[in-house]
């Protein structure tokens, strides 16, 4: 039987998100991705090089999944709100990304994965948000870089912070599968930050 490399390599991908968004990349242990891949560690050095080069395969690997699953045309960036909910759907299905980029900030300061591609990548949707702008779909009183940055930040915060969400906020539950009153809040505050 032929070894399947691709498939391999994906067993080896999806064990080390589970690994680096509990441990960071420091913690991470090279051993437990294999166990956890069913794979012998040698294949993680034979196909990514390194601890650190299989972080980076993941956070580029996560990153392309949300870009695909959450993209933002320009018709899309004249409702913020909508593009708010859809992230945090996105994010509350797949908490596992949230927690891989807090560690990246947390562990790699100076050496960012993926950088050109990344701001090439957010580039793009700056562009959407001022073309909305001077349709005036969306407020002007606000740089579009500035308002997705804020959007961002709104929208990770109850997934990173979930100890304030408990202390500030305790009766507004998730919801479940149902209503989502934190989903609704997240959706209005866009909307009242964004719109003319």
């Amino acid at each position: 039987m032929a070894w399947d490399t691709a498939r391999t390599k994906q067993l080896l991908l999806d064990a080390a998100v589970e690994e680096f968004a509990e441990h960071g990349p420091e913690g991470a242990r090279v051993a437990r991705v294999a166990t956890r891949a069913g794979i012998n560690k040698e294949r993680i050095y034979q196909y990514f090089g390194s601890k650190e080069k299989l972080f980076c395969a993941v956070l580029e690997a996560e990153l392309a999944k949300l870009a695909t699953a959450v993209p933002m045309t320009p018709e899309q960036a004249e409702d913020l709100g909508d593009y708010a909910g859809r992230t945090y759907d996105y994010h509350r299905e797949h908490p596992h990304f949230l927690r891989l980029l807090a560690w990246e900030g947390l562990m790699c300061q100076d050496r960012v994965v993926a950088e050109c591609e990344r701001t090439d990548h957010y580039a793009e949707k700056v562009a959407a948000i001022a073309e909305a702008q001077r349709r005036g779909a969306l407020t002007a009183e606000v740089p579009p870089a500035q308002l997705l940055h804020s959007l961002v930040s709104l929208i990770s915060g109850w997934f990173t912070l979930p100890q304030l969400a408990r202390m500030l906020v305790p009766d507004v539950l998730d919801g479940g599968e149902g209503r989502n009153p934190r989903r609704e809040a997240l959706v209005a505050m866009a909307h009242r930050l964004t719109r003319p």
